[in-house]
């Protein structure tokens, strides 16, 4: 037999081994179980990686887990490999689509229905991203007639009427009282709205209250006090009545910290943010919510907070969500000695507590630089610094964490950002610790939610599991983007 003739039955066993690795990932992600599919179509791609498919694949299991970055690298690999693979061009725009860079993405839908002219669904796709971008250019054209108004100017929330048939909770003279977030609770729990004369009352009063705060809220807890921080909450109203259940509802003796993405995703994403809001005004002093990557334009236009809020009340209101949520802090320190934040650590050394204290957070973030990184970075378990999975920030390691906590003379941070299986992660030594509070995260990934205890005396994390609790029938991301929800293979 000649050599070639060997090589070449040696590279079709191969590709023949690839395909039966691509068949086990596709099962896998057909179980939702994106990681083993992942690995899987990884290990496809070491014994063929001239195949698009193989990538393309890989890219929506990408997708699935929110590593937008890996995902647009993939659908972009697998174009290099196959101009005319379609399933790329939709692959790379989805990516696109959840980084917010819409005209890239508008580009690779052009592709398509050029290619495609009687493709119904290219041809949707593509009128509803042209429909984002042209929204995107005029809100920059108002946004450069320099003095923005606030909604509030243009709402006359005092004559606002609550008609006589409506028997849900009210503000006592304009005031959110116990008893008020108690009824609030049951009413959201039987799925009933709130009057949007009470939500506007609420949301122009949190604004006032968060515009005060620093961009670095301080707080010390006395030796026998003990704080709950809790992690992403993500629109799921049922689970955040379970943590109230298990964990005591807020007051002055049980302090709260909600560590940002507090919406979409989640179909009661108004629900859960009016909750924690109303604690915010009930007790301002000991309940804290902090900034998330989702309390932002574009996750809420792609991710359902924004159809929510239409579908729920009005445009309008959703304006001045946009407007309070630009307002909430972006990480708080505790005792001097624990940093909280949403994502994590920064893109390059030297940023100091004071540096973070100085950010003008009034404003959508920016694509880079402290900001950016605070609602957006992850860890990584190797030193140095690595190019983000989601496309946005970095990844930093154990001695960034380091020389991060050794030069702010601090001991730890707390982060969230990233769904963990048993609702939290210790990682980095012990300096860096993730805590998510969403479990079975939109209703599939199967995680733990937990939160934690901090006690004044010793600032040792305590973690408190939890598991999920059924929810009145609304699929997660039901008012999202209708882009999001496609893309399946």
């Amino acid at each position: 037999m000649t050599e070639h003739g060997s090589e070449k039955m040696a590279e079709e066993e191969r590709n023949a081994s690839a395909e039966k690795l691509k068949e086990k990932a596709n099962n896998y992600f057909k179980d939702k179980d994106y990681e083993n599919a992942i690995k899987y179509y990884t290990e496809a791609l070491e014994l063929n990686p001239s195949n698009a498919v193989y990538y393309s694949n890989r890219s929506l299991a990408y997708l699935r887990t929110e590593c937008y970055g890996y995902a647009l690298g993939d659908a972009t690999r697998a174009l290099e490999l196959d101009k005319s693979y379609i399933k790329g061009y939709y692959r790379r725009a989805t990516s696109n689509m959840a980084l917010g860079k819409f005209k890239a993405a508008l580009k690779d839908y052009e592709t398509v229905v050029r290619v495609r002219p009687n493709d119904k669904d290219a041809k949707m796709k593509y009128q509803e991203c042209n429909k984002i971008v042209k929204q995107k250019a005029f809100e920059r054209a108002i946004a450069s007639d320099e003095l923005k108004r606030s909604v509030v100017d243009s709402l006359d929330i005092e004559n606002m009427m609550i008609e006589d048939d409506y028997a849900g909770p009210k503000l006592e003279d304009g005031k959110v009282t116990l008893k008020f977030m108690k009824d609030l609770m049951a009413w959201f729990k039987d799925q009933k709205k709130l009057h949007r004369k009470c939500a506007y009352q609420m949301l122009v009063q949190v604004k006032e209250v968060l515009s005060k705060l620093p961009s670095l809220v301080e707080i010390s807890l006395k030796e026998t006090e003990v704080l709950t921080i809790c992690g992403d909450t993500h629109g799921q109203y049922y689970d955040l009545l379970n943590i109230f259940e298990l964990n005591g509802l807020p007051s002055v003796t049980n302090p709260y910290l909600f560590n940002g993405d507090f919406v979409d995703r989640g179909s009661f994403s108004v629900e859960v943010i009016l909750m924690l809001f109303g604690f915010k005004l009930l007790y301002p002093e000991h309940f804290h919510l902090l900034r998330g990557n989702h309390e932002t334009d574009n996750m809420n236009q792609m991710y359902g907070f924004e159809g929510e809020v239409k579908a729920k009340y009005t445009a309008q209101m959703f304006q001045l969500f946009s407007e309070v949520f630009q307002w909430l802090p972006l990480a708080q320190c505790i005792n001097n000695k624990v940093l909280v934040m949403h994502g994590g650590l920064f893109s390059e050394d030297g940023v100091s507590l004071d540096d973070i204290r100085k950010i003008d957070r009034n404003r959508q973030p920016p694509d880079s630089g402290p900001m950016c990184d605070l609602l957006w970075s992850d860890p990584q378990p190797q030193d140095g610094r690595s190019v983000s999975k989601r496309g946005v920030s970095c990844q930093f390691g154990p001695d960034v964490t380091e020389r991060f906590l050794d030069q702010n003379k601090l001991q730890y941070i707390v982060r969230s950002h990233e769904v963990k299986a048993e609702g939290y992660e210790v990682t980095h030594s012990g300096k860096c610790i993730t805590v998510f509070s969403a479990p079975n995260y939109c209703d599939q990934m199967g995680n733990k939610g937990a939160y934690i205890h901090l006690r004044g005396s010793d600032l040792k994390p305590e973690f408190h599991q939890f598991t999920a609790v059924p929810h009145p029938d609304v699929k997660p991301m039901a008012y999202a983007n209708s882009l999001m929800q496609m893309g399946m293979m």
